[in-house]
């Protein structure tokens, strides 16, 4: 089949609207991962036994199951019981819960490699648990987690076509049907795969950058 770069301008626009919404949907979903993985860390944390045990549970059975069953689980399992979103939102759940079980374990890492002895001093001066937490503890546990986080970023880019089972309309379910509408397919998944390899470099070289910049911290 001959390559038509006719065609490639025609469906171009097409495929950037797609490519506007993956890259919102792991915008979306990456900040919510970030809260949900900073909210299990410390609930697994909570010396309540069955807050922790529950909240340990939780993740378990997400990470333990495929994201493409809780994508359809939340769009069409939970209409049934009155809970109807929107495919977008339903897919920026989706990918933040499911990927917000692992951040959890880079938080979890990174809190217990802050020093004992930071703990004990903000104790010493009496800091309230919220200070401790917001002005010693976290400041100084989250940078050495840049580089794992980053490598979550862009996994979810690059799972973000699961979307299109619940009718998202990302780039390749933009660019499916593009090729299904002109039964032509070299181009269409041949400019998938190259927008997705682009987007990822520069997301490497992005983040290399924040690691370079904050992900250092002196002891």
């Amino acid at each position: 089949m001959d390559w038509d770069w006719n065609f490639v301008r025609e469906i171009m626009p097409t495929l950037i609207q797609g490519v506007k919404i993956t890259i919102l949907a792991t915008v979306l979903g990456s900040i919510l991962a970030a809260i949900v993985g900073l909210a299990i860390a410390l609930a697994r944390r909570s010396e309540n036994r069955l807050v922790s045990r529950s909240v340990g549970w939780f993740a378990e059975f997400i990470r333990g199951t495929p994201l493409l069953v809780q994508l359809y689980f939340i769009f069409y399992v939970l209409p049934d019981i009155g809970i109807l979103l929107p495919p977008l939102v339903a897919g920026v759940i989706g990918l933040g819960l499911h990927y917000g079980t692992y951040t959890a374990e880079v938080y979890r890492a990174g809190i217990d490699n802050v020093p004992r002895g930071q703990w004990e001093a903000a104790k010493a001066c009496n800091l309230s648990g919220h200070h401790t937490w917001t002005h010693i503890i976290l400041p100084q546990a989250i940078p050495p987690m840049i580089p794992a986080l980053a490598n979550y970023f862009i996994a979810m880019f690059k799972e973000t076509p699961l979307l299109s089972a619940i009718t998202v309309l990302e780039l390749m379910n933009q660019a499916k049907s593009v090729a299904n509408t002109y039964y032509r397919y070299i181009e269409p998944m041949t400019l998938v795969g190259a927008f997705f390899l682009v987007i990822s470099l520069c997301s490497v070289v992005l983040l290399r950058w924040l690691e370079h910049r904050y992900g250092r911290i002196e002891r």
